[in-house]
C-alpha cells in the first residue's frame, strides 16, 4: 500500500464492479483483508466515517478504505471526505466509488465537487462506462481478444451485430463461454455462441435514420423495434429522434445551402460538417412537399401514441418508420392516416 487514492464513476454497474475489485485487491495485496480493509458501502454508513477511517493508523501497518454509493450524498455531506483526502498518510490507500449518471443538474454539483477534488489530491478519476459509438467496436473487438476463449470471424461479427450498443455484456457472454467450453476453447462458431449471447441490443439513432434515408424499409423497421426492446427506449423518445432529424431537414429545405458548409452554418454545427451534408442530401430528395408529408406521419404517429389508435406502441412506431422510409425511397404512395 502507497497512499494512493482512486475514484471509479460509471453507470455500468458490471464493469464499475471489476473495476473497484480489482483496485481493491491491488491495495490490499497480500495482507490479510480483515485486519486492513475498510469496506463502506449501502445505506449503512455516514461520510464521517470514511473520513475517520481515512485518518485512523492501523496496527497492522496500513489500511485500505473503500467508500462505495456516493451517489447518495451532496455536495455538503460529501465535505468530511473532501477534507480527508487532502492529506492522506502514506500508508492508506482510498476508493471512492460513484454508480450511475446524476439524475438532474442539482445532483451533477456533488460528482463535479469530487472530481475536481480528487485529481487536486492527485488521485485518478476513472470512467468506467463501454464506450459508444465507433469506439464501441474497437473496445467489444479488444475484449474478446483478451478473453481466454476464441471466437470463429463468423462469431465476431454475430456478436458485434447481435450486441449492438449494449457491447459491455460482452463481458458476461465471455465469462459464460469459458466456463461452458472452457479456458481456451475455440475458435467456436456462431452455433456455439449464440445461446449465449441473448437478445438483441439497441443500435444508436443514426442507424435508424440512415436506414430511413437510405429508404431501406426492412432495416429501418428492425432498428426502431431494437431501439425500443433492446435498447430500452420509449416509442415516444424514438419519435422525438425523428422528428429532430427532419427538422434539421426542414430547415435546409429552401435555404439556398448548396454544399456542406452553408448546410452547417444554417444548422449552427460546429466540428465535423457530415451531419450537415447528409440532411442536405435528404433535404434536396424529399423538397417540400416530401419534408410536409414527413411531418404530418410524424404527427399522426405522435397523437395515436398518445392513445388515440388502439394499436400497439411499437406497432405505430414500425408503422411510422415503414412509411416514412417507403416515402424516402419513393416506392409507393404513403397513405398518411396509420391503419385501424
Amino acid at each position: 500500500m502507497s497512499g494512493r487514492l482512486a475514484l471509479f464513476r460509471g453507470q455500468d454497474a458490471v464493469l464499475l464492479a471489476d473495476a473497484v475489485s480489482a483496485a481493491v485487491n491491488d491495495a490490499v495485496g497480500d495482507a490479510e483483508r480483515s485486519e486492513v480493509l475498510d469496506d463502506f458501502r449501502g445505506e449503512d454508513y455516514e461520510p464521517g466515517e470514511v473520513a475517520l477511517a481515512c485518518g485512523t493508523v492501523s496496527m497492522f501497518g496500513g489500511r485500505v478504505v473503500v467508500a462505495r454509493d456516493l451517489q447518495r450524498f451532496d455536495a455538503e455531506q460529501l465535505a468530511p471526505v473532501l477534507a480527508a483526502i487532502v492529506d492522506l498518510p502514506d500508508d492508506v490507500d482510498v476508493v471512492l466509488v460513484w454508480e450511475g449518471k446524476p439524475a438532474s443538474r442539482r445532483k451533477t454539483e456533488p460528482l463535479t465537487v469530487l472530481v475536481a477534488a480528487v485529481e487536486s489530491a492527485g488521485g485518478v478519476v476513472t470512467l468506467c462506462d463501454a464506450p459508444s459509438g465507433k469506439a464501441a467496436g474497437a473496445w467489444l473487438a479488444e475484449q474478446v481478444g483478451a478473453s481466454s476463449v476464441q471466437l470463429s470471424g463468423r462469431a465476431r461479427e454475430f456478436v458485434t451485430a447481435r450486441l449492438g450498443e449494449d457491447v459491455a455484456r460482452i463481458r458476461d457472454v465471455l465469462s459464460a463461454l469459458e466456463a461452458t467450453y472452457g479456458p481456451g476453447a475455440g475458435p467456436l462458431d456462431v452455433e456455439e455462441v449464440e445461446p449465449f449471447v441473448g437478445e438483441s441490443g439497441g443500435v444508436p439513432p443514426w442507424e435508424l435514420t440512415d436506414a430511413i434515408d437510405r429508404g431501406d424499409v426492412a432495416v429501418a423497421v428492425t432498428r426502431a423495434r431494437r431501439m425500443v426492446i433492446g435498447g430500452g427506449r420509449h416509442p415516444l423518445q424514438v419519435l422525438a429522434t425523428l422528428h429532430n432529424h427532419f427538422e434539421r431537414v426542414a430547415r435546409l429545405e429552401g435555404s439556398g445551402a448548396r454544399d456542406e458548409r452553408a448546410a452547417a452554418t444554417v444548422l449552427g454545427l460546429k466540428g465535423s460538417t457530415f451531419p450537415a451534408k447528409k440532411a442536405l442530401s435528404v433535404a434536396q430528395r424529399l423538397g417540400p412537399d416530401g419534408v410536409r408529408r414527413a411531418f404530418g406521419l410524424i404527427a399522426r404517429a405522435d397523437v395515436d401514441l398518445r392513445g388515440r389508435s388502439g394499436l400497439d406502441a411499437g406497432a405505430v412506431l414500425e408503422v411510422l418508420v415503414a412509411r416514412l422510409a417507403v416515402a424516402r425511397s419513393g416506392s409507393a404512395r404513403v397513405n398518411a392516416t396509420p391503419p385501424g
